[in-house]
């Protein structure tokens, strides 16, 4: 009887354990526990991009305000732009009171004289609104001037009536007009003029800009009887300022 051969039997589990069968599967090569890869959104490039985007915008608004710079300056060098200049020519009172009910009453010829210094520059003025105020911004009337082209090296004469009638007045507004009427030394008045002017220089308009003129150191006294008494506008001095408006606020 032939003897039977039986399979060496393992003396424990280590054996088994330590000599996994092959080939070995993924997870016993890398660890089962090991993360899955995800890949990540590219932020470096989108910030790469956002940064170029903005470089090349701010170099786009320098190379325009260089141009802008460049053109101004070649202008000034052709032209010699200056501002045009205002005085006040005559100021005649017919009237200038307040009431017992607080109203006032006013009467006035104006005379403003605009000059052009310029030999190679036109201008073209929309209508004038003129504004009578005291150095206190009290109104005392309003007018205006006509719209007109003033040529090269010319001078201008405008004329305008201020006239309010029973413009009622604030019991504080009406104490303080009634005792500068009364003095010897006058009223102080201030002029506002406001408008808009195109600058023509050859073939080249610029748009039309606000401009405000401010005429002080102006002494009205009241008239007696019916006779008008003329201002005292040898101290008075006109300053033009620009009125650039950018959507609702104006500079």
């Amino acid at each position: 009887m032939a003897d039977r051969v039986y399979p060496k039997q393992a003396t424990n589990g280590t054996a088994a354990a330590t000599n996994p069968s092959f080939p070995a599967t993924k997870a016993q090569q890398y660890g089962a526990s090991r993360p899955v890869y995800r890949p990540q959104p590219e932020r470096h490039r989108y910030r790469r991009s956002c940064c170029s985007c903005c470089l090349w915008t701010t170099i786009a608004i320098l190379v325009l305000i260089l141009i802008a710079a460049v053109a101004s300056a070649i202008l000034y060098v052709l032209y010699r732009p200056h501002r045009p200049t205002f005085t006040v020519s005559s100021l005649k009172i017919s009237a200038l009171n307040v009431t017992s009910a607080s109203k006032l009453i006013t009467s006035i010829n104006l005379n403003v004289t605009a000059k052009n210094p310029n030999k190679k520059v036109v201008y073209s003025y929309n209508p004038i609104t003129v504004s009578l105020v005291t150095d206190d911004d009290i109104a005392i009337g309003e007018g205006s001037f006509g719209s007109f082209v003033q040529g090269t090296k010319n001078t201008t004469l405008l004329k305008a009536a201020i006239t309010s009638s029973n413009q009622e007045l604030d019991d504080a507004s009406a104490a303080k007009l009634k005792k500068a009427l009364k003095s010897k030394k006058g009223l102080p008045l201030k002029i506002k003029l406001d408008t808009k002017v195109e600058a023509k220089m050859g073939a080249l308009k610029t748009p039309k800009v606000g401009i405000r003129v401010v005429c002080e150191g102006i002494k009205a006294t009241t008239p007696k009887a019916k006779s008008a008494t003329t201002a005292s506008t040898s101290n008075a001095k006109c300053k033009v300022d620009l009125r650039l408006k950018i959507w609702k606020w104006t500079f």
